[in-house]
């Protein structure tokens, strides 16, 4: 396994305690190539390993050419992949007892590209998730948001759980965040109707190693492609629009925190606040931190490529619901952005 991504799972496992939450339990996680399902995966791998719990992990992905990172647990009994499309129905004989689902795509360009398929990951997919749910009984399933389904809020400085605001469905940005809110919609409406018990985090600019950087279109992911393949960083705006960003073991130690204490059928914001930059800063200290000779361009957007991004000031969000649960972020940016160009450069 990679240093950086062993290190990184290897600290998640040293500073939790999660009691027996795991133990001799199946676990289902699909979208398990994406950033956060990944490291969910990788984690409860490596916790079996370590404490020996007997954890099984069924991880849902659709392309089995995608598994490097998986390549030390690719012998493990208590690894099995369901090669598949989150939206065709589910299938497995045994007992399951929890799900993550966290099979979707946020990328600019798929939202721009498919955005039929973005849909029906988030709605259809959803639905199979669920229905398969609703056939294993299973004990609790989490999913993955977005902070975008809150929209345009206006009047408000931050954003907590109850707040919403508008979305126009005819933006095209909005394949994402209107599929999204539908997913939600689905999962409420699941837990009414069969008593399946959920929680949702609605999760804002997720960042680290394994993030997919090439053909993405989002600012993070779009930078760090740049400094990797030592081109200069092009940014399609003046680089003022401020940002905060979460690196990914905060997000998954927040993940796990709602799972393990969270309130049944509750929604919990997870977003890093304490860092917000303009986006061209970022840029600056990704080119610091590469350590290449790389220099920042500007550029205008074309009409096309503006459809794949919002175009609305973000608020920010209230993490107090999920801090009170004991979560905090902790990993710096400037330590995160390390960490993550090492990762790319194949650091072992």
């Amino acid at each position: 396994m990679n240093k950086i991504l062993l290190n990184d799972i290897t600290d998640l496992i040293n500073t939790t305690d999660y009691g027996n939450t795991f133990d001799e339990k199946t676990i289902l996680v699909t979208g398990a190539n994406g950033l956060i399902a990944k490291y969910l995966t990788l984690y409860l791998l490596m916790y079996n390993k370590l404490k020996n719990t007997n954890i099984k992990v069924l991880a849902l992905v659709r392309n089995k050419n995608k598994l490097t990172d998986f390549e030390d647990f690719l012998e493990d009994d208590h690894l099995e992949f369901l090669y598949q499309d989150v939206c065709d129905p589910i299938n497995y004989p045994k007992d399951v007892d929890y799900i993550f689902h966290a099979a979707s795509n946020a990328s600019a360009y798929a939202i721009r590209t498919d955005p039929i398929g973005i849909i029906k990951a988030n709605v259809l997919g959803t639905i199979n998730v669920l229905e398969f749910a609703k056939e294993k009984n299973i004990r609790k399933i989490v999913f993955p948001s977005t902070r975008e389904i809150y929209g345009k809020v206006e009047g408000l400085t931050t954003i907590k759980e109850t707040d919403m605001g508008t979305l126009d469905p005819l933006d095209s940005r909005n394949c994402y965040p209107e599929s999204k809110r539908m997913a939600e919609a689905i999962f409420k409406s699941y837990s009414i109707q069969y008593g399946i018990p959920f929680n949702i985090l609605r999760i804002a600019h997720t960042y680290g190693p394994t993030m997919p950087l090439a053909a993405d279109g989002r600012v993070m992911a779009d930078f760090l492609n740049f400094a990797v393949n030592n081109e200069d960083i092009v940014l399609n705006s003046d680089g003022t629009a401020v940002r905060a960003f979460c690196y990914i073991t905060d997000t998954i130690k927040g993940i796990l925190t709602v799972f393990r204490n969270g309130s049944i059928n509750e929604v919990y914001n997870l977003s890093n606040t304490t860092e917000p930059l303009m986006i061209r800063d970022l840029a600056l200290e990704i080119v610091n931190l590469s350590g290449k000779d790389i220099n920042l361009k500007f550029k205008d957007p074309s009409l096309e490529e503006l459809k794949g991004y919002t175009s609305y000031k973000m608020v920010d969000m209230d993490n107090s619901k999920l801090e009170q649960l004991g979560w905090q972020p902790e990993v710096e940016l400037k330590d995160g952005l390390a960490r993550t160009l090492k990762y790319y450069d194949k650091e072992k």
